[in-house]
């Protein structure tokens, strides 16, 4: 198990589509392992995909609040309802932008095993699968962002005012 560099925005990979998992094998086990300890170390972090570490594979892990979700070949069945709120990415650090999603969603996946199981998410996790499914098709959060409500995140503007200060001193 290992932490993995995750993916930035215009890296090409993260516009490609995923393809399904034929098999679950003990690769297939390493790399959701790699995938958790690389979201675990992430500070403000709610789910990751596959192909944010560069591999084009239809894998999610998500921790919404309630603890870990492993997802493995995942399926939007339902929709329903609206909700609109902020979203972030890893792959877009510093970044906050307001995205309407469906308030309910139910899945169908795989887990570790094999097993086929269903899986419902009101609110926020509904929020958070739907963002990451989205990436297993291609899709990034800023392309349901209307225009004017991407912002960048306080913290961040702070950051980079401090990286330009400490380059203006040398």
């Amino acid at each position: 198990m290992a932490e993995k560099e995750i993916l930035p925005f215009g890296d090409p990979v993260l516009r490609k589509k995923s393809k399904p998992v034929r098999e679950i094998t003990p690769k297939i086990l390493r790399i959701l392992d790699d995938m958790v300890d690389t979201l675990y170390a992430e500070e403000g972090r709610a789910g990751l995909a596959a192909p944010q570490i560069g591999i084009l594979r239809r894998l999610i892990v998500m921790d919404c609040g309630e603890g870990l979700i492993e997802l493995i070949d995942p399926e939007i069945l339902e929709m329903d309802g609206e909700q609109t709120g902020p979203e972030a990415c890893l792959s877009f650090p510093g970044y906050t932008g307001i995205v309407k999603r469906a308030k309910y969603v139910k899945i169908k996946t795989l887990t570790r095993t094999g097993e086929t199981v269903y899986l419902e998410g009101h609110d926020y996790l509904a929020r958070c699968i739907q963002h990451e499914i989205d990436h297993l098709n291609g899709i990034l959060y800023i392309d349901h962002v209307e225009e004017g409500q991407l912002y960048l995140n306080q913290s961040q503007q702070k950051a980079d005012l401090m990286a330009a200060l400490k380059l203006s001193w040398k």
